[in-house]
């Protein structure tokens, strides 16, 4: 089994990227939706949380992410603090997925790849990259959010500059067409340089 390894900023359209390997019969594994999940249905995390960041970041049962979200990206040593409790949660439930997945490749998502090292455990790495105004836009009209708050978030985030220099392939992502043929591309190379037949 190939392991792909997907990442790129907020709102640089990765998550549609994910899309386009899993409608192609890949098995993919979102690590933001999943940490989502985690946050709430696993007791350990929960407590962790709970023990760092007070109990009343929990409301009826789950995490306000929203509250947590805004005091995390005003602080990065409490961004940092609340990685390092995900982040094996999330290395654990991927060993999981991958275990139950017997598919000769695998496509795994996550916005922090480089940044917690996880890149290293893949075979083959994409960065999604657009323009800054262009993902600032695409995650306020998303999230309904407002630009300095977005702004904030990619600046604490690693530069497309910085991880350009770990990935194998790097994909602007303006024109979502263009993108598709891209991908198309790709997915014929990288079975081409896995020995993997359709």
């Amino acid at each position: 089994m190939k392991i792909v390894g997907l990442t790129g900023g907020i709102g640089s359209g990765k998550s549609k990227v994910l899309n386009f390997f899993r409608d192609k019969g890949i098995p993919c594994y979102n690590s933001d939706k999943q940490a989502k999940l985690l946050v709430d249905t696993n007791p350990k995390l929960k407590r962790q949380i709970k023990k760092h960041f007070g109990d009343e970041i929990y409301k009826l049962d789950k995490l306000d992410s929203k509250t947590l979200s805004k005091r995390v990206f005003n602080n990065s040593d409490d961004l940092n603090l609340l990685n390092s409790i995900i982040h094996p949660a999330i290395a654990d439930d991927f060993l999981k997925f991958r275990t139950t997945n017997k598919s000769a490749l695998l496509v795994k998502e996550a916005a922090i790849l480089f940044e917690s090292g996880g890149y290293k455990l893949c075979d083959y790495t994409i960065l999604i990259t657009a323009p800054i105004n262009i993902r600032i836009d695409r995650v306020v009209k998303r999230d309904l959010t407002d630009r300095d708050e977005v702004i904030l978030k990619i600046s604490n985030q690693w530069s497309d500059k910085r991880k350009s220099l770990l990935a194998d392939k790097i994909i602007e992502n303006i024109d979502w067409n263009e993108t598709v043929l891209l991908l198309e591309k790709l997915l014929i190379e990288l079975k081409f340089q896995f020995n993997i037949a359709d």
